[in-house]
């Protein structure tokens, strides 16, 4: 389709992640490719908390394991979220959503962005990107907020678990192949890191004889967080606006840098 699209200048993706897209003939092209990216933030920040809540409170097992027995082991794991420290990766759209809705639960918030952002007042402290491991050892909840491109493809291996606590959550709604498989599977299995909220996995779809599904400490969904009333809409008008704009020469909105890859 690319080679056979000859006057094609620029291409509007449905979704934020273009990861997929940026074959090398297209980023090397002068073709401009923008994005849903400040979309898609809003419901897909309400989905991290779903997950995390799921964990936190205990309703992903008591859901899983249907049974009265449960009620006291589950009580034993509960959390309160009121005063825990949430590491938000990531602080564009979906991370600057994530982190403002733990305000209400009266957390602390400390980010990592590549680039030189606005700190939101709700943020306490917000470092640079060779921070990780910081923001990792200093989290109680890690949220991924990141995109997938060459530099954080796999960037939760090994020793990025090693540096989390030992009772530390890890939500991820954006991307899977941020997280390396063998390690995660790995982490979650030994108890290095205390328990997984994931939208999105390594593999997808994920296999339904994956021990992910099952165990006791993560809760899973199918990709699903992108999902909301709201969203062709507001890709409509996003659309409309960037029509507008390139009929009248101007900067288009939600531009991607293809070669950063967000």
């Amino acid at each position: 389709m690319f080679s056979l699209a000859k006057n094609l200048r620029w291409v509007q993706s449905v979704g934020a992640g273009v990861d997929g897209m940026l074959f090398d003939e297209f980023v090397k092209s002068d073709i401009v490719l923008t994005s849903a990216k400040g979309q898609v933030g809003t419901h897909l920040a309400d989905h991290a908390w779903g997950l995390l809540l799921a964990l936190t409170r205990g309703i992903a097992r008591s859901v899983r394991e249907k049974t009265a027995k449960s009620q006291y082991s589950i009580r034993a794991e509960t959390w309160e979220l009121g005063g825990k420290t949430l590491g938000v990766l990531g602080l564009g759209g979906t991370g600057v959503e994530v982190a403002r809705r733990a305000q209400g639960f009266g957390m602390r918030v400390i980010a990592t962005d590549t680039e030189e952002v606005e700190k939101p007042s709700f943020v306490e402290e917000l470092w640079p990107a060779d921070r990780f491991y910081d923001l990792l050892e200093a989290s109680d909840i890690v949220a991924v907020c990141l995109p997938l491109t060459p530099k954080t493809r796999g960037l939760f291996d090994r020793k990025a678990f090693s540096r989390m606590r030992s009772h530390a959550l890890l939500i991820n709604v954006t991307r899977g192949g941020i997280m390396d498989g063998p390690s995660l599977m790995e982490a979650l299995e030994n108890r290095t890191i205390g328990g997984a909220g994931l939208d999105v996995t390594p593999e997808e779809p994920l296999p339904e004889d994956s021990p992910l599904w099952n165990m006791s400490n993560v809760v899973v969904t199918p990709h699903t967080a992108g999902g909301s009333p709201e969203r062709f809409d507001r890709m409509v008008d996003l659309l409309c606006a960037n029509l507008g704009r390139y009929l009248k020469g101007e900067p288009l909105l939600s531009e991607i840098d293809k070669e950063k890859g967000y």
